[in-house]
């Protein structure tokens, strides 16, 4: 069976991993990969050498993103990819085609997939993100896609409400969990010495992406951040560059900047990769920002996240969660919240929600029985 698996992040590259090594290793399967967007690009750290550093082989170099991050800069991204993407399909013609999540360069994957009739399997669908566009172009690609695997039994039945047959959608789990088990994760002196700082008494881990439908602007709802950040004492800040996504550009800037002026207190880093990210979550105190892995990954080191604002609202949330705004006041407010010693003891028995890091092999297992797919699929309608 020949599956294709696009990867356009650090992110999704990291949660694909353990799939893509196992698609690799058997025999069962022909493995081709299709590498696109931030991948390729310096100012995202050009992580495609992740990927090769990892012992895959790049098939295909789809390159889609353009240097701008303003709205048409993002429709030009998808049409690029479409047009990329139709290129190597109509040459590979595989029999699946993997796509992870709701990136705009993944919309268009999914488009040029759609019209050349070749299935999509469709991994972290039924999800909300009520703050970012990223929700209608996750539902899309779900509406395009033959089989889904979701991290939680909450999000399998959104996938069903959405006119998916229950035959073809499985709860998995997150399939980031099966990283965090099977990694072996590099020891504080190693994370030190690969990164050039040193760990200091308290250390939060920062990752802030562009809010796509929120009226504030990026540059203020950062700004209230570091506002917050900046008031902590004996704290080290170790910052991780936004995606690119609208304004992404903005918050980099304003990174660059801060650690320029705070050298003794703080580290920007374009992007740390999956193994270095998280080895970090093994020694920093909290995590603060919108990422989907502060959702969905941190809370399995049992320490606090501080998610800010809406991108993320609407997904299911562990106890070690704390909602906040976007302003000063409130992310002040989470800070001292996470920083308390009577919150920190509680999260250490929190119940864990997306599921136990075996979501690779039952992918394969369904993989494996589902030898040719009909395309031609009905609306399935919810029993009244």
């Amino acid at each position: 069976m020949k599956i294709a698996v696009a990867t356009g992040t650090r992110a999704d590259f990291g949660l694909l991993r353990p799939l893509m090594q196992e698609l690799k290793d058997d025999s069962f399967f022909k493995l081709s990969v299709w590498v696109t967007a931030m991948h390729l690009s310096e100012r995202f750290g050009y992580t495609i050498d992740e990927i090769i550093k990892a012992g895959f082989e790049i098939d295909y170099r789809i390159p889609c993103l353009e240097d701008n991050d303003d709205s048409i800069a993002i429709s030009k991204t998808i049409s690029r990819a479409i047009d990329g993407f139709a290129t190597v399909i109509d040459k590979e013609k595989p029999d699946f085609l993997i796509i992870l999540g709701d990136r705009t360069e993944m919309l268009g994957a999914a488009i040029a997939a759609t019209v050349a009739t070749i299935p999509i399997i469709h991994i972290h669908g039924g999800e909300t993100t009520i703050g970012a566009y990223d929700e209608s172009i996750r539902h899309s690609i779900t509406k395009m896609s033959y089989l889904h695997f979701t991290a939680a039994s909450a999000y399998r039945n959104r996938v069903i409400q959405l006119g998916e047959h229950p035959s073809r959608v499985f709860n998995v789990g997150a399939i980031g969990i099966d990283s965090i088990k099977n990694l072996a994760l590099l020891s504080k002196e190693e994370l030190e010495e690969n990164l050039k700082f040193k760990f200091r008494k308290r250390n939060v881990l920062i990752t802030f992406h562009p809010v796509t439908l929120e009226s504030s602007s990026a540059e203020e709802q950062f700004t209230a951040i570091l506002k917050a950040l900046d008031e902590l004492k004996d704290t080290y800040l170790i910052f991780t560059h936004a995606n690119s996504d609208k304004n992404g550009k903005v918050i980099n800037n304003m990174i660059e900047e801060y650690t320029a002026l705070n050298k003794d207190k703080s580290l920007s880093v374009i992007s740390l990769g999956q193994l270095r990210y998280f080895s970090m979550l093994q020694y920093v105190d909290l995590v603060l920002g919108n990422s989907s892995s502060g959702i969905l990954e941190v809370p399995y080191f049992n320490i606090p996240t501080i998610n800010i604002g809406d991108r993320q609202t609407g997904r299911l949330m562990s106890q070690s969660v704390i909602q906040c705004s976007n302003k000063y006041e409130d992310i002040q407010k989470a800070l001292n919240l996470s920083l308390d010693s009577a919150f920190a003891k509680a999260i250490q028995k929190q119940s864990l929600i997306y599921g136990n890091g075996t979501a690779t092999q039952q992918i394969i297992k369904v993989l494996k029985n589902f030898t040719k797919a009909s395309l031609k699929k009905p609306f399935y309608d919810l029993p009244k």
